[in-house]
């Protein structure tokens, strides 16, 4: 048996009476873990009578292991019971403790109230694409960019778009610096990856010249003593390599092995739809996003901390997570940014104030329009995520509380009412 009682906004009590054959039943295994620990002399341990026994063990002690014993699931029966959602752990208090019954109260941080606007005024509209020639043109191009051969270069000069392999050695002061040394290095004219005017510097020279190149390092370059430091790079080219691109014809289509796409004409096409497709799902997000942005504006709610900080823990595991998958981890970014993770947490904090927003606004659709999901609808989206992810639905069980996906479903589907709505 339970109570509920809201006491402030995000703070509620839960209160379970502990009595009867389930109260019975753990007190008597509370004595008897107690009693197998009871050393008597003339007795194994464990084996004394149960008379003798109860002079060693304090009644309180049998109580209140049978209370922790059933503490955990008279929560869990309790917040079911009263369908609530808990935003942080709770704090469990026994107020009454006897051998007839046991009364918990725990005290239960829950979803703040919510004021939401007229949400089904929002309007979600997807945006029209167009695809023009020339993104088509321009694609093409990048596309045989990238097929192109190098050819080296007998004669002439550097020019934009070359590919150059030098030596050089940089100076500071015309004191060399560490870092600043290379031998046979291949370098892109325009790729701009060397410090700026560096490149341009190159444009003209011939192969086997040798020049003195000035700069100045940018004052945001990442080692502290090249900072805005004008330094001297002596330069040696030693080949010039110009792109060939592939000719433009059907043979060269066909070498892509595109299924279907052997013409110039239909790898255009093939190209036009993919653009097409892009420019949809951009257009797409794009509607979305000032969706869950305007109902975010019409969410009213006393948020508290322990929402926007979990948020925000959140928020950095996957972003800590987008640059493991660039080779880097977050203190090696740290290290090369010079931020802090209180840093990082300042720049999201607005962010992860609208994302509880949008989550709240969306929770409150839910029970406003009583969604509810099929178990069906469950177990498809198991059978999906375990088929993108490559595991079984019973290894996907361990890493997706069914709890867990069943609210995002919920969320999800709210989502979707705010899209049809009219």
């Amino acid at each position: 048996m339970s109570e509920y009682k809201k006491i402030e906004n995000a703070k509620a009590e839960l209160t379970c009476t502990l009595e009867g054959e389930e109260w019975e039943k753990a007190k008597k295994t509370a004595f008897r873990k107690l009693a197998s620990k009871v050393e008597i002399k003339g007795f194994r341990k464990g084996q004394a009578p149960k008379n003798l026994v109860n002079k060693y063990i304090n009644n309180q002690e049998v109580l209140l292991d049978a209370a922790e014993s059933l503490a955990q699931k008279a929560m869990d029966d309790a917040i079911k019971e009263h369908e609530l959602t808990l935003i942080d752990r709770p704090e469990l208090k026994i107020d009454e403790m006897l051998d007839e019954k046991c009364v918990l109260t725990f005290s239960c941080p829950v979803l703040p109230d919510v004021k939401l606007g007229d949400y089904k005024a929002l309007k979600y509209e997807v945006e029209d694409v167009k695809v023009e020639d020339k993104e088509v043109n321009d694609e093409v191009a990048r596309n045989l960019d990238r097929k192109a051969d190098l050819e080296l270069k007998d004669e002439g000069e550097v020019e934009d778009g070359d590919t150059v392999v030098i030596d050089f050695e940089g100076f500071l002061d015309d004191v060399p610096f560490e870092g600043g040394k290379a031998d046979n290095h291949e370098l892109l004219i325009g790729s701009h990856s060397f410090i700026p005017g560096f490149e341009d510097q190159l444009i003209g020279m011939k192969a086997e010249e040798e020049k003195d190149i000035n700069v100045v390092f940018p004052e945001d370059y990442h080692a502290e003593e090249l900072k805005g430091k004008p330094a001297r790079f002596h330069v040696t080219v030693h080949e010039i390599k110009k792109k060939v691109l592939p000719e433009y014809n059907d043979e060269f289509v066909k070498e892509l092995k595109i299924d279907d796409v052997e013409t110039v004409e239909a790898y255009e096409n093939y190209i036009r739809s993919n653009i097409e497709q892009r420019k949809k799902d951009q257009a797409t997000q794009d509607a979305e996003n000032k969706l869950i942005d305007e109902l975010s504006d019409i969410v009213e709610a006393e948020i508290p901390q322990v929402m926007i900080d979990s948020e925000l823990q959140s928020m950095i595991q996957n972003y800590e997570t987008r640059l493991m998958q660039q080779g880097i981890s977050l203190s090696q970014f740290m290290q090369l940014t010079g931020q802090t993770i209180d840093g990082l947490k300042e720049t999201m904090k607005e962010d992860a104030l609208k994302r509880v927003k949008i989550n709240l606004g969306l929770a409150e659709i839910v029970k406003k329009e009583k969604i509810a999901i099929s178990p069906e609808d469950v177990n498809a989206e198991y059978e999906r995520m375990a088929d993108l992810y490559g595991l079984t639905v019973e290894e996907l069980h361990n890493y997706v509380p069914e709890d867990t996906l069943l609210d995002d479903l919920k969320l999800q589907k709210a989502l979707d009412l705010l899209k049809n709505s009219k």
